[in-house]
């Protein structure tokens, strides 16, 4: 959306307080995502008053779930654009005297209603809009699409694959996002090229499921030729896989990801749970003995790979024992990174239909449990990693203060994992997306402590 705006000739501003035109991009997964979506819209809409702001549009899943009690609760809102209209955002931001018109979802065409096969189509009208049910959106940028990059320039995200097929009863994501389909990799090559152009030295490739792509296309063993297609260009570092799907993940892959010297070796993939019951009902596939058979392969398959997962606690139905199952599977299990979340009870989804019958407080405890296990379980290991050699890109100035760097190994992705940092040196003499070989010298809660090499001797 910035990219299409930048190329219409708007001005971008990081100042809401100058901003002619607000858009918020919303999300709506969970009940927290969705207060912090609302407050949000909220807050910009001051700026209408306030402000210089003269249109406010709202996108997003938030959109998608809920545009008619968006537009009918909050009329400080000029647009509304679903997941699927993300072209449409130029025409939100000019307006026009009759009102931005109503779409499909689809993001490519005006919405035209039809009340049976083979008749007259309409310009739908308010009530129209309302009582027709909205289509899932089908829409996926590709490599034609403008892009601004709201990331540092040294990294990207692609996203390979737009939607999801499967009926998780927790998640609302395939009725906000459609049914899973694939880029053409010719697209996606051709976009990794051109953001290397721009320095970008890290890729990380996204989907609702990234190990599901070209399965949709019919083209088997499709991510594997992808990753082994990009580790040929040119310019790039790291090729990160983010996303993964514990039944989706292929010997081809596997293989691709311990050949390809771009590929990170590192496989994030959400488990859920290790309890049977919670996972069946969760409807999700596996229990903690085929878990173990498949993490015991990627292992085999990619020697020190990093592993992450992220957990949900407090699911309708679970036991402090199911608990205690979990807490057994993470320690013995040996994750590098985990994330734990409590249960959202989502409208919309399978499991809304179950009492939410975990208190909050408890959800609340056994997310801590499990983190502080987690915690004390890297501490441990990362107390052995002191005297290491590694690689270290350099994203920056710490935040804490200009006169650290911090950085990432290999196993570390932005924003959700821990970070290196680099101390005893000069920052001024690196940037952002270089690669420095360091010594790790020591830890501190989830992160290490690295010189670089040609400074250890200071």
């Amino acid at each position: 959306m910035l990219g299409l705006a930048r190329q219409a000739g708007h001005e971008l501003t990081q100042d809401a307080s100058e901003a002619e035109v607000l858009v918020v991009n919303t999300c709506a997964f969970i009940d927290s995502a969705k207060q912090e979506s609302v407050n949000t819209i909220l807050e910009m809409a001051r700026h209408k008053k306030d402000g210089a702001c003269q249109r406010l549009i709202v996108t997003g899943c938030l959109a998608e779930r809920y545009r008619q009690e968006l537009q009918a609760e909050m009329p400080e809102i000029d647009a509304v654009l679903g997941t699927g209209e993300v072209p449409e955002i130029v025409r939100a931001i000019s307006g026009s005297p009759e009102g931005l018109p109503l779409h499909t979802g689809s993001g490519t065409a005006p919405l035209i209603f039809y009340s049976g096969a083979g008749a007259r189509p309409s310009t739908p009208t308010d009530a129209d809009a309302i009582a027709s049910p909205q289509a899932l959106p089908t829409y996926i940028y590709d490599v034609d699409t403008p892009r601004y990059l709201a990331t540092p320039k040294h990294y990207a995200y692609v996203k390979i694959a737009e939607g999801c097929d499967y009926k998780c009863a927790f998640c609302i994501i395939p009725t906000l996002r459609g049914h899973y389909r694939s880029r053409p990799a010719a697209s996606i090559v051709q976009e990794a090229r051109a953001l290397v152009a721009r320095g970008v030295k890290e890729l990380l490739l996204i989907s609702q499921d990234t190990t599901f792509y070209g399965v949709d296309r019919h083209e088997r063993g499709a991510l594997a030729r992808l990753l082994r297609d990009l580790n040929a260009v040119d310019g790039l570092e790291w090729i990160r896989l983010l996303y993964l799907y514990p039944t989706t993940i292929d010997d081809d892959t596997l293989a691709a990801m311990a050949e390809c010297d771009k590929v990170c070796k590192y496989i994030d993939l959400p488990l859920q749970h290790a309890s049977a019951d919670v996972l069946r009902r969760m409807r999700r596939p596996g229990n903690r003995e085929t878990y173990d058979k498949l993490l015991a392969r990627i292992r085999a398959r990619v020697p020190d790979v990093t592993l992450r997962t992220t957990f949900i606690v407090g699911f309708p139905g679970e036991t402090e024992a199911d608990v205690e199952q979990l807490k057994d599977f993470v320690r013995d299990t040996g994750f590098d990174h985990v994330g734990v979340f409590t249960y959202s009870h989502e409208e919309g989804t399978r499991a809304y239909a179950m009492e939410d019958d975990v208190p909050a407080a408890a959800k609340a405890e056994r997310r801590d449990a499990v983190m502080r296990m987690q915690r004390d379980l890297v501490a441990s290991r990362l107390a052995g990693r002191i005297g290491d050699e590694v690689r270290v890109m350099i994203d920056g100035p710490s935040p804490e203060s200009d006169l650290v760097l911090s950085g990432r190994l290999e196993g570390q992705a932005p924003d959700i994992d821990a970070v290196v940092y680099l101390d005893g040196c000069d920052p001024s003499e690196f940037s952002a997306g270089e690669v420095v070989p360091a010594v790790v010298t020591g830890a501190s809660g989830y992160d290490l402590v690295a010189r670089p090499l040609r400074h250890l001797a200071g």
